[in-house]
Formats: C-alpha cells, structure tokens, sequence
C-alpha cells in the first residue's frame, strides 16, 4: 500500500477526499489526516508517508509553508496541492517546491485520478532504482522504458522554459523523484550526453537569444540565464561559442 497524509483543515472536504481516494485508488492508504501544517509536520518528524495530499488555505501553518518547510529539510514526497483558489501567483508558488499536482476545489475526479496515477508510476520506479537496483537492460545502457523517456522529455522541456532556475542536479532529481545518480545516468543514456553539459547549452542558448534580440546589460542577461556571477557567465559563454558575449552582440545583435 502508498502510505498517503491528507492536510486539510475543513472535516467536510477532508472526509470527501479520503472517500474519493478510496474509490478511484484502492492502493493508496490514508495514514494520517492532519488539520494544519503544523500538525503535519509533527507527524512527519517520528513517520514517513509516500504521498502528501494539501489545501493551501488552513490555520497554523498554510500549505505552503509546510512544503518549503518539508522540502528544505529534504522530504522529497510528492506532493499534490488542492486549493479553492485559482490565483496564479499560488500556483508559480507551489511550482517551486517542486509539487506533483495542483487541483482547484471542487475536485474534478478525472484530474485527482490521473494525479494520483502519476505518482503511483512515478514511486514505483523511484523504489525500484532508489538503491541502484536498475533493470538489467538500463543498467547496461540498453533500451530505456517508455517511462524512462518519458520522464526525460519532461525534464528536458522545463529545463527548456526555466533557464534561470535551479537546475541542480539534487533539486532536478527531487522534482522527478529519482536519485540523483540514477537520473544522471538515465540522461546520459537518453540524451547521448551529460545533464549538465545539456543545461549549460540550454543557457547559453537562452544567452545568444537575448544577445541577439535586446539591449540589455550582459550582466542582466547573465542572470535570465541562470548565471549570478557575471564573470562565470563570460567564461562559460566563450567556452561555447569561441567569443565573448559582446562581441557575439556586435555580430549578430540587432
């Protein structure tokens, strides 16, 4: 069984979701049901859950509180974030943590389904590699599984559409919840090449883009595409593409 908390801090809503749970995935478990953050995380100090299901609105502690709390002292669960609010700025919020899932009230039982199927493929493949026991194909770079693929193309497009963000490989692999050296390798294999050479060209790409396209600062470009220092993000630049940024502006800038 998935070992799944549920913090809620409506009775009403919190029951129906227990209930609905219990009717489209039979596998997850409600160990615990908390009515705040607070609460939550007093659990979590002495239990280990596999899922974490969340309203965001709740007295004590809000949801996302306790997620940043939770993801800054390492619990790498996934995590689905339901709210009765549809405001963006929630949303880009809980993206952050790295979240499985988020629903808006009332539940559509189509969209809680898939959610929760997600996470079931995507623990059953983090147990089975989580201590290097790869497939014997995998292991020894030979075909990927159609989820392996999957999950790379994911990466791979937000990577693409968030070059400014932290693309370690520690906070990549908690946002796919593999280990870390398992996703290195399971890039490898599908990319032809190392994650980190690929996030590099990623930025620069984003680099020569902006180069070519504004007039911005080179140190303001340095910082859209994921680079603070400045002086790295010159290095960098003239590694990949053999001149300096300035000069690549004064040859093919507008």
């Amino acid at each position: 069984m998935i070992k799944l908390m549920l913090v809620e801090d409506e009775d009403i809503i919190r029951k129906g979701i227990r209930d609905l749970i219990g009717r489209v995935a039979p596998d997850f478990e409600v160990v615990y049901e908390a009515a705040h953050g607070k609460e939550a995380l007093t659990y979590l100090e002495r239990n280990v859950v596999d899922v974490l299901i969340t309203d965001i609105r709740m007295r004590e502690m809000d949801g996302l509180q306790m997620v940043e709390k939770l993801r800054t002292a390492g619990h790498g669960m996934p995590i689905v974030i339901i709210s009765g609010y549809g405001d963006f700025v929630y949303a880009k919020k809980a993206l952050q943590f790295g979240i499985a899932d988020y629903l808006l009230k009332p539940i559509d039982r189509k969209d809680f389904t898939v959610a929760l199927d997600k996470i079931r493929l995507t623990l059953n493949s983090s147990n089975r590699y989580a201590d290097g026991a790869e497939s014997h194909s995998e292991a020894d770079g030979g075909p990927l599984s159609n989820e392996g693929r999957r999950m790379i193309r994911k990466l791979k497009a937000y990577i693409a559409e968030n070059p400014d963000g932290d693309l370690r490989l520690q906070t990549l692999a908690e946002m796919v919840h593999l280990n870390p050296s398992y996703l290195s390798q399971l890039f490898k294999q599908e990319g032809g090449g190392n994650l980190s050479d690929y996030i590099a060209e990623t930025r620069i790409r984003r680099a020569c883009k902006l180069l070519e396209t504004t007039n911005l600062k080179v140190y303001d470009i340095a910082r859209l595409s994921g680079y603070q220092s400045p002086k790295h993000f010159m290095l960098v630049f003239k590694q990949h593409i053999g001149i300096t940024p300035g000069t690549y502006r004064e040859q093919y800038g507008v």
